[in-house]
């Protein structure tokens, strides 16, 4: 691993390194210089942790437009049909080429020459490639050793600071993204990259609830860069927990994963009834929002700590197949799941709405493109549909490069981004301050902010943030920058972005669920969008 040199100029700046990152560089290698920046190791992110696998209508029983149908109906009414279409009907070729890069996907039993289609909530029909219960880890092995044989870069520990337009700088005409400033985390040092296309493909924002199925690197950083620059963002209230993750003292953020339910999983409460009937009569099949609510719901009425998912009716040698990494580690928890029921609680897990992006992955400013979780695409609407992710990562990774090696400016020279200027800053004294304000801000997004939410507990979040976030601005402005502040900062930006997203809509729509307005309002069919300043009211 080597460190970015303090000034560099490269043609295609992608800022991640997961599924939507990587397939945008794939696509725009011979086409220009191609630099990847990961935050930490170049693996590490949310798809290196997805379970599930990819939804693609590749069986004889399946159509396009059973997908598109099943999409709409999780979406709630916001779903944009351009985004919908275009996504499900370029998935089958995406597939493919996942395959001629390598990727080991399950094959039907029957004939190798077929998939294993699984399926999950939400979906009328078995759609769901996989690779076991690992699809992610498999995805990324095979993206990144992809880019290692076409001489893509991909350098680790690189944690963005802030997206840099021409019009901060000063240059005149319509401002532009003309690269990122970039800190090394083994040095320290503050790195000026100036590129002709920068690509936010950073991925979500879990970290800012106090549980999440989410990695540590999911702090929300290119949402809140793109806010602070000037894009637009949208739909933030709309932010999915997953039903089922695992409940265990010493477990952190595992998944179990939704497969599970597809495959005949029966979600029980703590006196072993089976519930999902009395609030949904697709039972464990619904979509998350409403399992998700469902089991938040049953542990209320009852005064649970956690529902039980329970498999026991599958034998061992079925589970052991179908599910490998997650048999394993519920063992190494001392949990068998063959003979016993998996102790589950919902947790933060997708973030749908995001940056703002045509179908193409442009933003609101030029140059500046977003791919995967971090952008906002219209496809996901209220409530995004199981194994949905993968998919878009996808399509938008390659639909982005192909737009902008088009119309990608050339490269900025070196010098057009100055040297960053730490100015007086001072050496970080207390890293406790960092650490509690990052507790708090989680702690209160979870209270106030969860799966279930009244207009009281949102003001009382943002009153809340709005102190948090002016003392981790003055604390940012006053000593040298760190990963963790830099984080801290993203997280503090983005909560207040969900919490002002969901002030603003005054009804109840799939993963945004406000007591004091129980139903959806068709007067509320659009998008909450937000500019920046909107949060300095």
């Amino acid at each position: 691993m080597n460190a970015v040199p303090r000034r560099e100029h490269v043609d295609h700046l992608v800022l991640g390194g997961g599924v939507a990152g990587l397939s945008y560089a794939l696509e725009a290698a011979g086409h220009g210089s191609v630099l990847v920046l990961t935050k930490r190791q170049r693996w590490e992110g949310s798809t290196q942790y997805a379970q599930g696998g990819i939804a693609a209508v590749l069986g004889p029983d399946d159509d396009l437009s059973l997908h598109v149908e099943d999409t709409l109906v999780a979406g709630a009414g916001l779903c944009k049909r351009d985004a919908v279409e275009v996504t499900v009907r370029e998935g089958p070729e995406r597939i493919r080429w996942l395959l001629s890069l390598g990727a080991d996907l399950d094959r039907d039993g029957a004939s190798e020459d077929r998939l294993h289609l699984g399926r999950e909530g939400g979906h009328s029909r078995r759609r769901i490639v996989h690779s076991k219960d690992t699809t992610g880890r498999e995805i990324e092995r095979a993206l990144l050793a992809a880019c290692e044989a076409r001489g893509v870069r991909v350098e680790e520990d690189q944690v963005a600071v802030d997206i840099v337009t021409s019009g901060k700088l000063g240059l005149g005409g319509p401002s532009r993204a003309v690269g990122a400033y970039v800190l090394d985390r083994a040095s320290g040092a503050i790195a000026a990259v100036s590129a002709g296309v920068t690509v936010l493909a950073t991925g979500g924002a879990g970290k800012v609830y106090l549980y999440t199925t989410n990695p540590d690197v999911a702090t929300g950083d290119g949402v809140a860069m793109a806010y602070r620059a000037g894009a637009a963002v949208a739909n933030l209230e709309f932010f999915q927990f997953h039903p089922t993750c695992l409940y265990h003292p010493q477990a952190k953020s595992f998944l179990v994963s939704e497969a599970l339910r597809g495959e005949g999983g029966i979600l029980r409460n703590g006196a072993g009834e089976a519930f999902m009937g009395r609030y949904d009569t697709r039972r464990e099949l619904a979509p998350r929002d409403v399992v998700a609510r469902s089991i938040d719901a049953e542990m209320k009425r009852r005064g649970d700590d956690c529902a039980f998912l329970d498999m026991t009716h599958k034998s061992k040698a079925f589970l052991v197949e179908h599910f490998p990494h997650i048999y394993g580690t519920c063992r190494e928890f001392g949990i068998d799941m063959a003979v016993q029921p998996i102790p589950v609680v919902p947790a933060a897990h997708y973030q749908c709405g995001g940056v703002v992006t045509d179908l193409d992955g442009r933003t609101s400013i030029p140059g500046l493109y977003a791919v995967g979780e971090v952008a906002c695409t219209g496809l996901h609407g209220a409530n995004r549909l199981a194994s949905n992710s993968l998919l878009e990562g996808l399509v938008f990774g390659r639909r982005a490069a192909v737009a902008s090696r088009a119309e990608r400016a050339p490269a900025p020279a070196p010098e057009t981004i100055p040297d960053w200027n730490p100015g007086d800053a001072l050496a970080p004294d207390e890293g406790v301050v960092v650490a509690h304000n990052w507790d708090e801000v989680r702690r209160v997004m979870w209270n106030y902010v969860g799966i279930v939410r009244t207009e009281k507990r949102l003001e009382r979040a943002r009153a809340r943030l709005r102190v948090l976030r002016a003392e981790i601005r003055d604390y940012y402005w006053q000593y040298r920058v760190t990963p963790d502040l830099i984080e801290l900062r993203n997280l503090a930006d983005v909560a207040m972005l969900i919490v002002e997203s969901a002030r603003r809509r005054k009804e109840s729509r799939g993963l945004h669920y406000l007591l004091d307005h129980p139903a959806p309002d068709d007067r509320w069919l659009r998008d909450t969008v937000l500019n920046r300043g909107d949060l300095e009211e």
